[in-house]
């Protein structure tokens, strides 16, 4: 890695605005000429007691990972990557017990120490293989991961911009392992293996030998979507089963480490019927599931009461009227809503553009990334008293 603008600070670009409709107040955290956007939704990018967020831009011609300064809106640059070399940065994962996050950068997962930004690799993959995402279980000990074999000589992939080759990947059913890193002394395990595409490896922010997985591709094209596993005794089982014309998936854990959520559909994205979300207990017990009138893009939650979603993409011509962030409020058995929070008029057009609206650990905040302005930007929005949102019509 090079160091030549590792600590280089950037003064604060925060400004604050009122959404349009609902009138609640948007602080916008970054201002720059080109993208900057938040870690990937599944991952929590605060830290040191939460007055500090990990966020990726696109500055000096470089992709790097930043941290923000939440009190006073200073950047720092954390890292300096050569532009010739493939990384994972949007998926960098904070270790939950001590400074340091982990992310990839070609065929190396790099760990990053918070307070000195030294860096060391910690692993490096095998030939013809990718990475997946990264995940560090509640403890701290390990890290998880998946490889991927290399398919690009074959089909051609840009899945960050339109998934392109992802029906065509699933097809080919390439060999994937899951591996589990000791990050004491760097023993590493290869935990799963299968000829099926895997992806998404999360693992629970409480329960440090429980981790959920993902048979990658589009869901009604593959066996099952939402796997977990026991770190302790290595035996898998699928989550939340359901009918055969059910697929769920985009699955999360909850801040309990105990319960997962997702989103899903029946028979075919198309139809605006049998939409829903949900979520579900480890063992596939306390299943809780909701219908919901229209797809939505990702949800996520702290909690089972309060639930947030980043509907779909905007119109050139505002016309759809469902570019919007929603809440939902679970109530007395009932889920109130969607309550509209505010617009946030994003593209989707590629990965770092996607909205991904995440809690803040406390719950109190809600981060999202738009570009709205041309430029991916990376918002937070205080949840105000529900009862002062309006209802989706």
């Amino acid at each position: 890695m090079r160091n030549l603008s590792k600590g280089k600070k950037w003064p604060s670009e925060i400004k604050s605005y009122k959404d349009s409709l609902t009138g609640v107040n948007i602080t916008q955290l970054t201002d720059h000429m080109a993208h900057s956007f938040h870690l990937y939704f599944t991952n929590n990018g605060w830290y040191d007691d939460e007055n500090k967020m990990l966020i990726v831009s696109d500055r000096d011609n470089q992709t790097n990972l930043f941290s923000v300064d939440l009190l006073n809106g200073e950047l720092i640059q954390l890292t300096d990557l050569d532009t010739s070399m493939t990384h994972g940065l949007q998926s960098t994962f904070i270790n939950p017990v001590k400074p340091e996050v982990y992310f990839t950068v070609g065929d190396s997962i790099i760990a990053l120490n918070l307070k000195t930004y030294e860096e060391k690799v910690i692993f490096t993959s095998p030939d013809a293989f990718n990475f997946s995402n990264l995940s560090c279980t509640a403890d701290g000990k390990h890290l998880c991961f998946g490889l991927t074999e290399d398919m690009s000589s074959h089909i051609p992939t840009n899945l960050s911009g339109g998934y392109i080759g992802f029906e065509e990947m699933e097809a080919a059913k390439p060999y994937c392992q899951i591996h589990l890193l000791h990050l004491n002394d760097g023993m590493n395990e290869i935990i799963h293996e299968d000829n099926r595409w895997i992806g998404h490896v999360n693992a629970s922010p409480t329960v440090p030998h429980l981790i959920t997985f993902c048979h990658e591709g589009p869901w009604s094209h593959i066996d099952h979507r939402i796997w977990l596993m026991d770190l302790h005794t290595r035996k898998k089982w699928k989550i939340r089963e359901g009918k055969v014309n059910e697929y769920a998936g985009h699955e999360y854990w909850l801040a309990n480490g105990t319960h997962i959520g997702y989103h899903g559909y029946t028979d075919s994205l198309e139809i605006e019927q049998g939409k829903f979300f949900g979520t579900i207990k480890y063992d596939n017990s306390e299943c809780d599931e909701y219908k919901f009138p229209y797809q939505n893009m990702h949800i996520h939650s702290n909690e089972r009461d309060l639930i947030v979603g980043d509907g779909q993409q905007s119109s050139a011509y505002g016309a759809n009227n469902k570019d919007y962030i929603f809440l939902w409020e679970k109530s007395a058995g009932q889920l109130k809503g969607p309550l509209i929070l505010c617009r946030h008029r994003c593209s989707f057009h590629v990965q770092k553009t996607h909205v991904h609206p995440r809690f803040s650990p406390d719950g109190k905040k809600l981060l999202f990334t738009s570009d709205q302005s041309g430029y991916g930007q990376v918002y937070m929005v205080e949840v105000p008293d529900l009862k002062e949102l309006p209802h989706a019509k």
